[in-house]
């Protein structure tokens, strides 16, 4: 632009003695139009575009914000509903069937069935007391007590507490853990969710009626060596979509007896580990469950 500047002045002042001032003025006004429109294009121009982009995301900022917050504010109000819609059934249910049993005995205090009762009173009422045991789990946000592991250990710590089962049921066990894959992690906590996972698989199959049940459980690294991972699966009667749509839910449950919230709280687990859980499953052709959990730094 200076170099412009500096021509443009020298002409015009060169013009102005030998040609004249006419000439000059015209001259200098045409070359003044176009070094006016090379300093707007170059200095000003850019900055003003910077400035209205700045303006226009401030502006777009200032919108969305408001109303991301009421739709995480509204997704929490639909969650806090759902939730106490579950628990107030998954309690009062089986405080119902008790308190309904206690009347009859009450009614009829010498009749030889209040054993029975008294029996099915009880079963009810441990029914509420494992919901809240899972409930006051699921709800306490638990400190994680990290430490360097290896995964092939955790797990193999999770299948010994089948070993007997295992044996009675005579579900095929199968396993490939490895042994190189360390992390960072909280033993105990993940220990828990394996044992979830491959007690939930045990249930699927007893009873199923699957000509060679089998469970399949195997662990590893991905490529950048950055997650381990490991897998539970088996060949069992496999998992509706309905179901599958809401395996993770708090108090949601398939099963006659579950309280819903073993893989709530194993979702909830691994989340804290910045890791993640999938479920995926075909009707007929068993259910396969992944954990990925990072490896974080200062692993062996």
């Amino acid at each position: 632009f200076m170099h412009h500047l500096i021509a443009y002045g020298s002409l015009c002042t060169f013009l102005l003695f030998v040609a004249g001032f006419r000439s000059a003025f015209i001259v200098a006004m045409a070359w003044g139009i176009g070094v006016a429109s090379h300093y707007f294009g170059a200095l000003v121009a850019p900055d003003l575009r910077k400035r209205f982009i700045e303006r226009e995301v401030r502006q777009e900022i200032q919108r969305s914000a408001p109303r991301e917050r009421r739709n995480m504010e509204s997704q929490h109000v639909r969650s806090l509903e759902e939730l106490s819609a579950s628990i107030a059934h998954e309690i009062r249910n089986p405080i119902t069937a008790a308190k309904s049993l206690v009347q009859q005995m009450g009614e009829d205090p010498a009749s030889g069935q209040n054993v029975d009762y008294a029996k099915v009173a009880i079963e009810e009422l441990d029914r509420v007391e494992r919901s809240v045991a899972h409930l006051l789990r699921y709800a306490r946000e638990e400190d994680l007590h990290l430490a360097d592991i290896r995964l092939d250990e955790v797990v193999g710590s999770a299948l010994e507490s089948f070993r007997d089962r295992f044996a009675q049921s005579g579900v095929e066990l199968v396993t490939d853990l490895g042994s190189d894959h360390a992390l960072r992690g909280d033993a105990e906590k993940l220990r828990r969710v394996l044992i979830n996972l491959v007690g939930n698989a045990l249930d699927a199959l007893e009873g199923a009626g699957v000509a060679s049940p089998r469970i399949e459980v195997t662990a590893g690294e991905n490529l950048a060596g950055s997650e381990c991972w490991v897998r539970v699966r088996d060949n069992g009667p496999g998992i509706d979509p309905e179901t599958l749509s809401r395996i993770f839910s708090p108090f949601y449950t398939s099963k006659d007896h579950g309280t819903g919230l073993g893989l709530a709280i194993s979702k909830k687990v691994v989340d804290a580990h910045g890791g993640s859980i999938e479920a995926s499953s075909q009707p007929g052709s068993g259910a396969e469950f992944t954990i990925t959990i990072p490896k974080h730094e200062g692993t062996a």
